[in-house]
């Protein structure tokens, strides 16, 4: 199991690690990739030359309270049934505590059927596993514009939550991929005081049944395949996830 200390402040990008978010966005603008500390300390890994470096902008969340088409006024803990290749398991989101990545989650993916047919394609046991950026080919889906990161919401990175992944020098760079805690991370928490402004990653729900189905995809042999590092030999396919409630 890892220490905050041999996660915190190491990242490598995610064309490395295999936690690849889309760069198109619907509207053609370049996407910062995301990506998760390394637990390994193996650094940055340098961008391909002529990538835009820029933080999206348009990203400060609006004064007022936030709304969405998938919000129930009574319901602030809609669930979800992810179902795999090797399983299914349920999550119940946190609307409360992480309005727009839940309005995203929802509303941008789930209820379009995004992750339909997508890979669960970074698997490190003892560490998480990651999801929904590929579909079946290993080829980046195109996604819908980047979020505000809500980490600061007083939820952390612990086993069976799940989490945004976003690229570590843009905090409001996450749209659809996610991963799942195996362990608890709390070097993946906002950490108050480091720096200014909002750092960490965003936990906006967790696995309330089904864990063992998690833990069964954390320990299915992986392998090296291009430029996804740890991405499983058999594809753990993501078949639907569905909301339930």
């Amino acid at each position: 199991m890892r220490t905050d200390s041999s996660v915190r402040g190491w990242f490598v990008s995610l064309a490395a690690a295999g936690l690849l978010l889309a760069t198109g966005c619907g509207d053609g603008s370049d996407v910062p990739r995301a990506s998760i500390p390394s637990p390994s300390g193996t650094g940055h890994v340098t961008r391909a030359p002529g990538q835009h470096r820029e933080e999206p902008v348009n990203l400060v969340a609006t004064d007022g309270e936030f709304r969405s088409p998938a919000q129930s006024d009574q319901e602030l803990h809609p669930e979800v049934l992810i179902s795999t290749s090797v399983g299914e398991f349920k999550v119940r989101l946190y609307w409360e505590q992480a309005p727009r990545t839940v309005a995203n989650f929802l509303h941008n993916y789930v209820e379009t059927g995004f992750y339909d047919q997508t890979l669960m394609h970074y698997v490190e046991s003892g560490y998480l596993i990651a999801g929904g950026g590929y579909d079946a080919e290993l080829r980046e889906k195109a996604t819908q514009p980047p979020i505000p990161c809500e980490a600061d919401n007083g939820l952390s990175n612990k086993r069976g939550t799940i989490a945004m992944a976003r690229h570590p020098a843009f905090v409001n760079s996450a749209t659809s991929q996610f991963f799942l805690n195996l362990v608890d991370n709390p070097g993946l928490d906002h950490q108050p005081g480091a720096g200014n402004g909002i750092n960490g990653y965003c936990v906006f729900g967790e696995v309330i049944e089904g864990m063992n189905v998690v833990d069964r995809i954390a320990h299915v042999p992986v392998h090296d395949k291009g430029e996804l590092l740890n991405t499983p030999v058999t594809p753990v396919v993501i078949e639907s996830v569905t909301r339930i409630k």
